[in-house]
C-alpha cells in the first residue's frame, strides 16, 4: 500500500514502483510541492522486504522497477545496495531499476559508492535541472549550482549510468527569460544528458506565495507566446556532444512534442514556429498540471 501523494516520471508509467523512501531529504524547493504533506523518513529493510515478498508473486512478469519517493538515492549504499540486489533475485524478468537524484545525492556519493551501486543494477537515475542560471537557482532554493549540477551529471555518466534530466519553462518569468535559457542551453550541451524534457513551470495552490517570496522580487510569468519563445530557443541553442533524446510531453507543457537532437532539431523548430501561428491548438491551462 502506497504512502500519498506519490510521484515518478513520465516515463516510469509502466513500472512496478516502491517506497524506499518517503518524502525528500531537502525539501525546500521553492517551485515544487511534492512532498511538502511528508516527513522525510526511510524505511526499514523488513517493511521493504514484505513488500517485494508480497509483489513478486502477484507481478512476476516485471521488467522496470523505480524506487521512491523522491531520495531513494539518499540511503546509506550498503542499505540500497541491499534492496537493489533482492529486487533482481525476487523478479526473473527485471531489466531495470531507477530512481530520481539530487546533485548533492550524487556529489556525496565515492566512485566506489556508484561503482557498486551500477555492478548491483541500479541503471537510470532522473535528475532535475531546472535552470542553468546560478541566479534563479538561488531564486528557486534549489540546493545547489549550475557547477555542482554539471559535475553531478559528470560523475553519473562517468559511472554508466543513463541519465534523463529535467527542465523547467518559465521557471524565471519574463524578467529572466533570456539568461535562464542561454544558460540552461549552455549546461545541457555540456553535460549532453541521454534524456531532457522540457516542463512548464505550474505553481500550484499552497505553494505560489512562498516562491513569489523566495524569488526576492516581482515575478512576472511567461505567457504561452513566451513559453514557446523559450522552447524554440532552447532547441536551437543546444549543442549536445552526442544524441540526446528530447521530450516536452509533460502534463505542465503546452503542447506535446519530442525528438532527437540535433537530428530533429529542425522538425521540432518547425513545429513550434506552427504553434505560434495557432494558439488555439494549445492544451487548455485547466488541463496542464506539474
Amino acid at each position: 500500500m502506497y504512502d500519498y501523494p506519490l510521484f515518478r516520471p513520465p516515463s516510469e508509467a509502466n513500472s512496478l514502483i516502491f517506497q524506499v523512501t518517503l518524502g525528500c531529504s531537502f525539501n525546500r524547493c521553492s517551485f515544487c510541492n511534492m512532498y511538502r504533506t511528508k516527513e522525510y523518513r526511510e524505511r526499514q529493510w523488513e517493511e521493504i522486504k514484505t513488500e517485494v515478498d508480497i509483489t513478486s508473486s502477484a507481478y512476476p512478469e516485471t521488467r522496470r522497477i523505480f524506487l521512491a519517493d523522491g531520495d531513494a538515492l539518499n540511503l546509506q549504499t550498503d542499505k540500497l545496495i541491499k534492496i537493489i540486489k533482492y529486487l533482481y533475485s525476487s523478479f526473473s524478468n527485471l531489466e531495470r531499476v531507477a530512481c530520481y537524484a539530487m546533485p548533492k545525492n550524487l556529489l556525496q556519493k565515492s566512485d566506489f559508492d556508484l561503482d557498486k551501486l551500477r555492478e548491483a543494477g541500479l541503471g537510470m537515475m532522473y535528475l532535475g535541472i531546472e535552470t542553468g542560471n546560478d541566479a534563479l537557482l538561488m531564486k528557486i532554493t534549489k540546493g545547489a549550482t549550475s557547477k555542482g549540477i554539471l559535475q553531478a551529471c559528470q560523475k553519473a555518466k562517468a559511472h554508466n549510468f543513463v541519465l534523463s534530466c529535467m527542465v523547467i519553462l518559465g521557471i524565471g518569468g519574463s524578467t529572466y527569460t533570456k539568461q535562464h535559457i542561454d544558460d540552461t542551453a549552455r549546461l545541457v550541451s555540456v553535460l549532453s544528458p541521454d534524456y531532457l524534457a522540457a516542463l512548464n513551470l505550474q505553481l500550484e495552490e499552497g505553494i505560489y506565495e512562498e516562491f513569489i517570496r523566495k524569488f526576492g522580487e516581482p515575478y512576472i510569468p511567461v505567457s504561452d507566446y513566451e513559453v514557446l519563445d523559450e522552447l524554440e530557443r532552447l532547441v536551437s541553442q543546444i549543442s549536445p556532444q552526442r544524441s540526446i533524446v528530447f521530450r516536452a510531453n509533460h502534463a505542465s507543457n503546452v503542447y506535446s512534442l519530442g525528438g532527437t537532437l540535433p537530428d530533429d532539431r529542425k522538425r521540432i523548430l518547425s513545429l513550434i514556429e506552427g504553434l505560434k501561428k495557432r494558439p488555439e491548438l494549445l492544451k487548455p491551462k485547466v488541463l496542464r498540471r506539474f
